[in-house]
């Protein structure tokens, strides 16, 4: 191909992210941790799918329009570090591409290596061994070879950025010990090279399709998301002998599961009624119409109540003057969401290790609370970016983000925010609590694997402290018991201990029992945060 052109880079885009939607499992797995946590690929797919679902929309034929719509999208979509860095990569596309209409292959390689430069702009302190150095290597490369040969075609450009990417991947664990130790490459470079892969298909002549199991997951995922967004879907099927399956309740209600939630699925003899919240109507009526004829429909737009609803709320908080201050934290669990609450924080994301909140999440957030003065609360290092990315888009509110990496980090600066004082002192004062923190987690591992010279068995459970698994052990009080050891010491004075959603009141009990025995010197406060994954979350001040 020797030129590229909108159509062109529309279907790059869309084999782009099914290949990156058809092996996001692949990339979780490549989580150095062997918690089960792993959501590099999900965030990913899911950030490059809300760009690409953008460039659906516009009608725009021009590379450099289609590449300002994705780039918006992405950023507004961007979930957890690697989502951020993949959206910024392709905002510095976007430069490089600005007011070409059709572009050739060296425009198309200069293009890559601005968006390269962007993205290592946007960290603070790149790491190498990473996408950064997978997206760096490949564009450098790709330049260097497309400077040199006179009318270089696009397909040339993106055939040697994808060899070198792989290449530049498969060096990745020399460059990051931890890699190297646990045997992987990195899932973020991992990524990018799927979407460039699928990139380089399209300027083949080929399509990749979406799988569908994949397909219905992050349907399942934005369904959760939209909450009770998209369509209210009822109908009533009169089975029928002529029916291209036999019905069967259960297949039914599973398959609708995959697309929707809110699911009703009842059958009266030859009568089945179903109601579903859905963003694909039309899949739930065809799952349905397998079985028999429709006796009933009823499709109803939620999204457009919600818009009316939203608006007016919209008129009435314009109406109102803005509050000087408000907190927006993110935590997963009722727990911890209801703690927050109680330490003044107005806006509690759901989201956390298992579920990062996109850049829009905190956009939407942030205008909901409807303060001058925003402070908002990770509460997870691969969060922070996309808090950040939040914050430079919103211009009308005053919006800092505190680089809480925990939750005992996030509860620590609540504590020391004080509404009587002003925004300096404030941020002062919060970010002091939270380097006076340490964290500790027990959580289980999901595999077999060596981290820094400690063997790790599949179902055992792990402390980690900050970012190092110090224990790892078939006994989950023996490893908390391990961890509280590590983190406690002389001068620690207060422990705070947030338990999991599959803690007991009596493993609740035994552990408050054990670290008064053992370390008296120190007060305990014992909480029922409800969070997933994290037996114990732990912060020690």
């Amino acid at each position: 191909m020797e030129k590229m052109n909108g159509a062109i880079f529309k279907k790059m885009l869309e084999n782009g992210a099914n290949n990156l939607s058809n092996h996001f499992t692949e990339i979780d797995a490549l989580n150095v941790f062997p918690v089960p946590d792993g959501d590099t690929g999900t965030n990913m797919s899911m950030t490059f799918n809300a760009g690409y679902k953008e460039t659906l929309q516009t009608t725009h034929d021009s590379v450099s329009d289609i590449a300002k719509v994705l780039s918006k999208g992405l950023l507004m979509g961007a979930r957890g570090n690697s989502g951020v860095i993949l959206s910024q990569i392709f905002r510095g596309l976007y430069q490089g591409l600005e007011g070409m209409k059709e572009v050739n292959g060296f425009q198309l390689a200069a293009a890559f290596v601005q968006g390269s430069r962007v993205a290592y702009k946007a960290v603070m302190r790149p790491v190498e061994g990473t996408i950064l150095t997978v997206i760096r290597e490949s564009a450098d490369y790709t330049y260097d070879f497309a400077s040199k040969k006179a009318n270089v075609t696009c397909t040339e450009v993106i055939d040697k950025l994808v060899l070198e990417a792989e290449e530049s991947l498969k060096r990745t664990p020399e460059l990051l010990p931890v890699l190297k130790e646990v045997g992987v490459v990195d899932s973020g470079g991992a990524g990018l090279v799927a979407v460039l892969k699928g990139f380089q298909a399209a300027l083949h002549g080929e399509s990749i399709e979406r799988a569908e199991a994949n397909e219905t997951s992050e349907m399942a995922a934005a369904n959760l998301e939209s909450e009770e967004f998209g369509y209210c879907t009822e109908f009533i099927i009169r089975l029928s002998a002529q029916g291209r399956v036999a019905f069967n309740e259960d297949a039914l209600r599973d398959s609708l599961s995959r697309i929707g939630n809110s699911l009703v699925v009842v059958q009266d003899e030859d009568i089945v009624k179903v109601h579903v919240h859905t963003l694909t109507p039309g899949d739930a009526l065809n799952l349905g119409q397998r079985y028999g004829e429709f006796v009933k429909l009823k499709i109803e737009n939620m999204s457009l109540q919600h818009e009316n609803v939203m608006i007016n709320a919209e008129t009435e908080k314009q109406a109102a003057p803005r509050k000087k201050y408000a907190i927006i934290a993110v935590a997963a669990g009722d727990g911890l969401s209801e703690m927050f609450k109680d330490l003044r924080v107005d806006y509690v994301i759901s989201g956390g290790q298992t579920m990062n909140p996109s850049t829009e999440d905190f956009v939407a957030a942030i205008a909901k609370v409807h303060a001058e003065n925003v402070f908002v609360l990770p509460n997870n290092s691969n969060i922070i970016l996309a808090a950040q990315q939040a914050e430079s888009v919103c211009d009308e509110e005053n919006v800092i983000v505190l680089p809480s990496k925990s939750i005992p980090q996030g509860y620590a600066a609540c504590i020391n925010f004080n509404p009587e004082v002003d925004v300096d002192v404030n941020k002062a004062e919060m970010t002091n609590g939270i380097e006076t923190v340490k964290t500790g987690q027990v959580t289980f591992a999901i595999k077999d694997t060596t981290f820094d010279g400690m063997e790790i068995k599949e179902g055992d459970y792990m402390g980690i402290m900050e970012k190092d698994i110090v224990v790892s052990t078939q006994d989950k009080f023996e490893a908390t018991k391990a961890l509280l050891d590590r983190l406690i010491d002389d001068d620690s004075e207060l422990v705070t201990i947030f338990c999991g959603e599959d803690i007991t009141d009596a493993e609740t009990e035994k552990v408050e029992a054990y670290i008064n025995e053992k370390h008296p010197h120190v007060e305990v406060e014992m909480n029922q945060g409800g969070q997933p994954v994290y037996s114990f979350i732990i912060g020690v001040e």
